[in-house]
C-alpha cells in the first residue's frame, strides 16, 4: 500500500492534465497497480480523495465487517465506490483530472496534492489554505500535540495487550 506524504502544488494544463507529485509516484511504484490512482469526491470537503488499488481492497474488505452499520456501508458503497474514477498516469506521471471531479473541487489552473498517509487529497490551492487555517485554529483551541497523541496510542496499545491476560 502506498504512503502519501507532504503537500505539492502543480499546474493543470488546458487539457486538464496534472503531474502526480514525484514522491507519490515513487510510493505508487511499490503497489499492485503503479500507474493507476483512484479519485472520488470527498465526503467532507470540496476536494477530491485519492488512493491506490491496495487501499481500496482493504476498504472493500472492511465493508464486510458485521460490526459496520448497514447505513454506513451503504454510504461508503454509494459515495466512494459508486463515484470513484480510475485514472491512469502517462509516461511523464501525468493524469487527466476528470472534468466532473475537477468541477466539484473547483480545480482549474493548479491542483494541491496533500498526503494523508494511506490516501491523499487534491484541492484547489486557495481552498486548501483556508481549510488548513481552520484546522490550525482547532489544533490551538484543543491544545493538540504529537506527544499527547503518541501517549494516548501507547496507553491504548498497552490496554489491548493486557485484555487477553
Amino acid at each position: 500500500m502506498a504512503v502519501f506524504l507532504s503537500t505539492y502544488v502543480n499546474k493543470v494544463d488546458r487539457k486538464g492534465r496534472v503531474s502526480i507529485p514525484a514522491q507519490f509516484r515513487q510510493s505508487l511504484a511499490k503497489t499492485s497497480a503503479p500507474s493507476t490512482v483512484y479519485l472520488w469526491p470527498s465526503l467532507n470537503h470540496q476536494a477530491l480523495e485519492g488512493a491506490d488499488q491496495d487501499y481500496l481492497d482493504v476498504l472493500s474488505e472492511s465493508l464486510e465487517s458485521p460490526d459496520l452499520d448497514a447505513d454506513e456501508r451503504d454510504m461508503i458503497e454509494t459515495f466512494i465506490f459508486g463515484k470513484l474514477i480510475p485514472v491512469s498516469s502517462d509516461a511523464e506521471g501525468r493524469i487527466v483530472l476528470p472534468k466532473e471531479l475537477a468541477e466539484f473541487a473547483g480545480i482549474t489552473e493548479e491542483a494541491a496534492f496533500i498526503g494523508r498517509r494511506k490516501t491523499f487529497q487534491v484541492w484547489e490551492p486557495e481552498a486548501l489554505k483556508a481549510h488548513e487555517a481552520v484546522l490550525r485554529e482547532q489544533v490551538v483551541r484543543k491544545d493538540i500535540s504529537l506527544s499527547q497523541i503518541v501517549a494516548k496510542a501507547s496507553r491504548g496499545a498497552a490496554g489491548r495487550s493486557g485484555e487477553g491476560a
